[in-house]
């Protein structure tokens, strides 16, 4: 029953521990969005109290829609968690009341039966009557073991009453977090509403202007195009570049082999006579070696991934994925990767990138990883470095500076350049791409978290 017991006990401790875990993980979790949304309403606050609403300030109030869900979601996952742990200490209170209730009879038949045979006389004539002296020996070490019995059946009956009060203190302690928790989401869902009808509010100004919107997106649309082209280029310049190089060297390796097995063939060359002498007149043949020609060799899957250089580096790249650091220390994702849409409007365009806010202009910006830089450009607004980290490559725009050049080797955390503003002129922005190879993918899992 002792063993019993101890169970329970590391099962209790054992819930009260993951619960730990889990509400340290969810508080973590909302002290990274609570930062978030400070940083974005300061860069909300300097762009609300223009008189033109642009594409920029519904990006912002769209995101922080977006952490405010995501704050919400933190605490209902909570909630959950809560409400899990009050159910199973419910389902535990249960069965060790139930115990409780079978530990409680069983003593209580030990009572009556000791109450029956109560007297000295009793116990004595029970020794005594024994057939021998083992006999009597072991009826005595049976009273010792039944009176010890009735002891450990007192222990576990206490053992279990603190057990189930321990875990009744527990539930009060849930209860009130879970009403704590209740409040934190009503007072979440609250201001969620109040941004909300603030976007709806932005979104009927710009659909007011629609004009002004659709030039605001085409002129972004344009100029991802332009980038976007830009980058296509440079890599396709560096494919181009490790493809020759293969081809060289894989000629360089076929010229070579050729020259080894020509001159083993003149080396190697026997002349056997034939076996049935030559008809008169002939003349006899002599048998050689024959070379036999490279099959051809197969397109590799990536040019970029053939030397031991790039092949090292595309697994470190790949192996710190969710792990790389962000391109600046304080910013906050105002525009997120792939197809976006203008509420209430048909109006669509796609960021091949994610557009990350600073709060001001000028601040680092910083490679994510170790590698070359394949391109430095001007797009006529900003600067552009991409870098080539193998197969991987990133482009860093918006740039009202830059400090490296064309092949200059950078590692991870150089700073390369510094923030240009944004769209509206109240703070700085950098738009950071990740491709693999020519395609495009969301920098986001990739990025530290």
């Amino acid at each position: 029953m002792r063993k019993i017991s101890l169970l329970i006990f590391f099962i209790l401790f054992a819930g009260i521990t993951v619960f730990a875990q889990d509400k340290t993980q969810l508080e973590k979790e909302r002290q990274q969005i609570q930062k978030e949304l400070q940083e974005i309403q300061t860069l909300y606050n300097k762009v609300k109290g223009q008189t033109k609403q642009t594409l920029g300030q519904l990006n912002v109030l769209n995101r922080k829609i977006s952490l405010y869900e995501q704050y919400i979601s933190s605490i209902n996952k909570e909630i959950k968690s809560i409400d899990d742990d009050i159910y199973l200490s419910n389902l535990e209170i249960y069965r060790l009341q139930k115990q409780l209730d079978t530990l409680k009879t069983q003593y209580a038949k030990t009572i009556v039966y000791a109450y029956k045979n109560r007297s000295s006389y009793d116990y004595l004539n029970f020794i005594f009557s024994a057939n021998s002296f083992n006999d009597a020996v072991k009826r005595i070490a049976y009273l010792k073991s039944y009176k010890d019995y009735r002891e450990r059946q007192v222990n576990t009956i206490q053992e279990t009453q603190q057990l189930i009060a321990a875990r009744k203190k527990q539930q009060l302690s849930r209860k009130d977090q879970k009403n704590v928790a209740l409040q934190n989401q009503a007072k979440q869902v609250q201001e969620l509403s109040v941004q909300k009808k603030e976007k709806d509010v932005v979104v009927a100004q710009l659909k007011s202007k629609q004009k002004d919107l659709e030039k605001q997106i085409a002129a972004k649309k344009k100029k991802d195009r332009d980038l976007q082209n830009a980058i296509l280029a440079i890599v396709r310049r560096e494919i181009k570049a490790a493809e020759d190089a293969a081809k060289a060297k894989a000629k360089a390796e076929a010229d070579a082999k050729k020259k080894d097995e020509e001159l083993a063939k003149k080396n190697n060359t026997v002349v056997k006579p034939e076996t049935n002498p030559a008809p008169t007149g002939t003349t006899p043949t002599t048998t050689t070696a024959v070379t036999k020609r490279n099959e051809p060799t197969s397109r590799p899957a990536s040019y970029l991934d053939l030397n031991a250089k790039d092949v090292a580096l595309n697994s470190s790249f790949a192996a710190n994925r969710a792990k790389l650091p962000w391109p600046v220390d304080n910013g906050v994702v105002t525009l997120r990767f792939g197809s976006n849409k203008i509420e209430n409007t048909l109006l669509t365009f796609d960021n091949p990138g994610i557009t990350i806010s600073t709060p001001s202009t000028g601040v680092a910006v910083k490679a994510v990883f170790d590698g070359e830089v394949s391109g430095v450009y001007n797009l006529g607004d900003g600067m552009v470095v991409t870098i080539r980290h193998g197969k991987y490559f990133t482009t860093y725009s918006n740039l009202s500076g830059v400090t490296v050049t064309k092949g200059s080797v950078v590692k991870t955390g150089q700073q390369i350049g510094k923030a240009g503003k944004d769209d509206e002129g109240s703070g700085g922005q950098v738009d950071f791409i990740l491709m693999i190879e020519t395609k495009n993918v969301d920098p986001l899992p990739w990025l530290r978290r």
